[in-house]
């Protein structure tokens, strides 16, 4: 992170960091280097340290500047997806043998990779609710070299205590990764908070459109980074440059984006919280959520992800789904619209029959930036 970025305030380095402009032409915005190799001048003679867009590209640098910079990082990196990330990160950090504690309401896909994936490479995991400290301790083994949590978790937007599970993990010599995709660092900087590592499905709210996807992992730690670095370029699974450049013109309008996300979801909380069907409402912005002290404590708002139960079961939720007209029945969050969709089928499939299977009556929504009232109006009719 350049020292100019220091001490200016997230909006300006969210417009700023890494956006320099082109010194051929004075473009404001990045080009889109869409090139695959470079012109040495003499064997070993690099401009600017380019010789091949795996290893480095000039449109993908600005977006992992920018990145860094906005969680306060020394390092970012960017992936071809959220979990290409995260697999680059679990083949960095362990070999086989190594234990990871996950959450217990993790993402479909991250416990996929876990459970399909690691393990056969030898890699151990276990299961605690981190929104417990002392659970997250009992789940160390001597083997634990990380402990992953996700604050707001997806689906059930549980709240983890950031500096109390970085001190369990760090006491046990464990690197403590939090997956930041819900709160973005606008309203939450895991590193702060003693995270080792932040990981992001940059697909959701940093891109912010529904129109790109990608991941991205952010340290503080340069020699970690600079492994991730090798790895990134030993594995391959990197953001191309039209990706790079879309997420980068996303990450500029997060601060506005994500005020008006806040700003809709703690209406739509309210009232779910008051309506008939309405079994519960898990938000961390309400006052009764478990995690609302913590949450408080470590985001500026609450975010634009709302879940809710409703009565009559898993064939009423997905009544629900499928009655929505403003909000479109689909998989993924975080876009300018929003977003309906039953976990249990959908995106938590793959956690069916686990320790990680969601309720069937769950109903998560990706509150966009329309008007409110229309938002309301919709999930009322939705409701019956």
């Amino acid at each position: 992170m350049s020292d100019r970025h220091i001490s200016q305030h997230f909006e300006t380095l969210a417009i700023h960091a890494g956006n320099t402009a082109d010194p051929l032409t004075g473009a404001v915005v990045p080009p889109i280097y869409q090139v695959s190799t470079y012109k040495q001048d003499g064997v070993g003679g690099l401009r600017g340290g380019y010789e091949y867009s795996r290893s480095a590209n000039p449109t993908r640098t600005a977006l992992e500047e920018n990145l860094a910079a906005l969680e306060g990082g020394r390092r970012g990196l960017a992936f071809a997806s959220g979990l290409a990330a995260e697999d680059t990160l679990l083949r960095t950090l362990l070999v086989p043998g190594d234990h990871v504690v996950i959450p217990n309401d993790a993402y479909g896909g991250t416990f996929r990779l876990f459970a399909k994936v690691a393990t056969r490479w030898g890699v151990e995991w276990s299961v605690a609710d981190t929104s417990d400290p002392a659970a997250v301790r009992a789940a160390i083994t001597p083997k634990t070299k990380a402990v992953w949590v996700e604050t707001p978790s997806n689906p059930l937007l549980g709240i983890t205590d950031i500096a109390a599970v970085a001190q369990v993990a760090h006491d046990a010599g464990a690197r403590l990764v939090v997956d930041n995709t819900f709160a973005t660092p606008y309203l939450q900087q895991p590193l702060s908070l003693g995270a080792d590592v932040v990981v992001h499905s940059l697909t959701k709210y940093m891109g912010g459109h529904s129109d790109v996807v990608g991941g991205a992992l952010i340290v503080s730690d340069p020699g970690l980074g600079e492994e991730l670095v090798y790895h990134q370029n030993a594995m391959g699974a990197v953001a191309g440059p039209f990706d790079s450049w879309l997420v980068l013109r996303g990450t500029k309008t997060l601060a506005v984006r994500m005020d008006r996300h806040s700003e809709n979801a703690t209406r739509i909380a309210d009232m779910l919280t008051r309506h008939a069907r309405v079994t519960s409402v898990l938000y961390p912005g309400l006052p009764e959520h478990p995690g609302h002290e913590v949450a408080v404590k470590q985001m500026r708002a609450f975010g634009g992800m709302v879940s809710f139960r409703v009565e009559g079961g898993e064939a009423a939720a997905v009544e629900v789904c499928n009655r929505a007209q403003v909000f479109t029945l689909g998989e993924s969050l975080g876009g300018v619209e929003s977003l309906i969709e039953h976990p249990g089928r959908m995106t938590h499939a793959s956690a069916a029959g686990s320790a990680l299977e969601v309720p069937g009556d769950l109903v998560r929504l990706s509150v966009g930036i329309e008007n409110v009232d229309d938002l309301l109006a919709d999930l009322k009719q939705a409701l019956g």
